[in-house]
């Protein structure tokens, strides 16, 4: 009879076992590299403990350690599209980073995508909207990417690059307030959240509420700000946008407008193409130079 039972107690521990490796989620690289630019698609943790984030990692040739920048991909409200969103590539702006020694992640965050899970950024309401809330959820997830790409043997140890697009540079704004060790420099890409409103360009939900977050990411913002935004911009044009760069200023923060040329049919999505980047190159050399001579030494282990 004790021999029955230490046989079925091993037997469940065996099934506990199996059923905790079926679930446990492996982070790390989940396919061979390939072209450009040493492509690979990663599993990295995300804020959601049970739900991997699916990423685009490029890397420069050699063994590193390369300076690190993360690209903060656009959302919307709407969860259908959500849902059918391809996974955020921003290959145009990853090979120029590489070009710059940069090893490049560009994470996919939950609700998006294959990623799914829930959608953590909801912004409410287009009246009453809290786009500090959306903000500092999307900054969470960067930050979380951000700190298991820096364990990588890779990865310097410096100051990181985060770079923004549309809501996702609304979260890189958010994150302006860490250390020069963590984030060296900040770029973003017409950042914004509500822009489009019911689908109208030029429209923008709760235009006074977007002016005072921006205020209270620059009160505590430490980190410089090269902000791009291009002329025919429809979903943040260009007066909203730099008005909301002077409110970010006001409050504290540093960051320089810059106002690009018209890109294509619809100036948001330059950020998205060859002609686009190719548009920011000098303020994005420009930027990237400056981070690097800023960025504090790493003290040795």
């Amino acid at each position: 009879m004790v021999l029955l039972r230490c046989v079925s107690w091993l037997l469940a521990l065996v099934v506990l076992s199996v059923a905790a490796g079926a679930t446990a989620q492996p982070f790390g690289p989940a396919s061979p590299e390939a072209e450009p630019a040493r492509r690979q698609q990663w599993l990295i943790p995300s804020t959601a403990t049970e739900i991997p984030a699916h990423a685009i990692l490029y890397r420069p040739a050699g063994d590193g350690p390369f300076p690190l920048a993360v690209i903060a991909h656009a959302s919307t409200q709407n969860p259908l599209r959500r849902a059918e969103l391809p996974q955020p590539a921003y290959a145009a702006l990853a090979r120029l980073l590489v070009g710059r020694g940069y090893a490049v992640l560009v994470p996919e965050r939950l609700g998006h995508g294959r990623t799914g899970g829930p959608y953590v950024e909801d912004q409410g309401g287009c009246a009453d909207a809290d786009y500090e809330k959306a903000g500092r959820a999307t900054a969470a997830q960067i930050s979380r990417a951000l700190a298991y790409m820096r364990e990588q043997p890779f990865a310097a140890k410096g100051g990181a690059v985060v770079i923004g697009h549309s809501a996702g540079g609304w979260g890189a704004l958010a994150l302006a307030d860490q250390p020069p060790q963590i984030v060296s420099a900040i770029i973003v890409f017409a950042p914004g959240r509500g822009g489009h409103a019911d689908d109208v360009p030029g429209r923008v939900c709760a235009e006074a509420r977007l002016l005072d977050t921006a205020r209270a990411f620059g009160r505590s913002a430490r980190a410089p700000v090269t902000w791009l935004v291009a002329t025919n911009d429809s979903y943040f044009p260009p007066p909203l946008s730099r008005r909301l760069a002077e409110a970010f200023n006001s409050a504290g923060g540093r960051a320089g407008f810059n106002l690009l040329p018209s890109s294509g049919e619809e100036g948001h999505w330059m950020i998205e193409h060859d002609d686009g980047v190719a548009l920011a190159a000098n303020l994005l050399s420009k930027a990237l130079t400056t981070a690097r001579r800023s960025a504090p030494p790493v003290p040795p282990n």
